[in-house]
C-alpha cells in the first residue's frame, strides 16, 4: 500500500508569514492553483481515496484534488489537524519575539516546547500517527490514498517515524509512504511542492 501525504496549498496567512496552527484560514486563490497542480502530480498514482484533516486549507485542497482526479468523496479526520500554536497563532514570528518574548525564545531553543495554550508536542505526534495507521490498516481501501495534512503535523509524523526532521515544508510538499505488515516501511520526499 502506497500512503500519499501532502501539506495544503497556500493561505493569506502563509503568503504573509502568520502562524495559523488550528486556526481555520481558508485557501487563497494560489492555493487553489496549487491544489490543481498536486492533482495533475497524482494522475497517474491511481488514487481512489483521500483522507484529510478537517481545517478548511486541508479540506478545500483534498476536495479539488478529489475533483480534478474523480475521487467520490473526501473523509475527514480532525487527527490530521495542525498542530495548535497557542498564543503564536495570528502572529508573525516578529510578533511572536515582541509579544510572547520568553515563549518565542523557549520555542527557538527547543521546536518541541509547547507555547502558552498549545498543544504538547507528543500530543501532535500520536493523533497523527494514529491517523496514518488507521488509514493503512483500513482494509476497506485501495492500494493508492491521498492524505492531506499540514506542515507542523507532517514534519512530526516523518520525525518521529524516520529519526530525521525535514526542512520546512512548501505547501503542497509530497510525501509517499509505503505500509507492510510491520508498519510503515518507507517515507520518501516525492516532491518539495510550489
Amino acid at each position: 500500500m502506497t500512503i500519499f501525504l501532502a501539506r495544503h496549498g497556500e493561505t493569506e496567512w502563509n503568503r504573509v508569514g502568520r502562524w495559523q496552527g488550528n486556526t481555520d484560514i481558508p485557501l487563497s486563490e494560489v492555493g487553489r492553483a496549487q491544489a490543481r497542480k498536486l492533482a495533475d502530480r497524482l494522475r497517474t498514482h491511481g488514487i481512489t481515496e483521500i483522507f484529510t484533516s478537517d481545517l478548511s486549507r486541508a479540506r478545500e485542497t483534498a476536495e479539488i484534488v478529489a475533483e480534478v482526479l474523480g475521487v467520490a468523496r473526501v473523509r475527514l479526520d480532525p487527527r490530521l489537524r495542525e498542530r495548535g500554536f497557542g498564543c503564536f497563532e495570528g502572529l508573525t514570528r516578529e510578533e511572536c519575539e515582541t509579544q510572547h518574548a520568553e515563549a518565542w525564545a523557549r520555542y527557538l531553543a527547543d521546536r518541541r516546547s509547547t507555547p502558552t495554550g498549545g498543544e504538547p508536542q507528543e500530543q501532535v505526534v500520536a493523533r497523527v500517527v494514529a491517523a496514518l495507521k488507521a488509514v493503512a490498516e483500513s482494509a476497506e481501501l485501495a492500494s493508492h490514498i491521498l492524505v492531506v495534512s499540514h506542515g507542523a503535523a507532517i514534519r512530526s509524523f516523518v520525525h518521529a517515524s524516520t529519526g530525521i526532521a525535514p526542512a520546512p515544508l512548501a505547501n503542497t510538499a509530497l510525501f509517499s509512504l509505503s505500509h507492510g505488515a510491520t508498519g510503515f516501511t518507507s517515507i520518501t520526499l516525492e516532491s518539495a511542492g510550489e
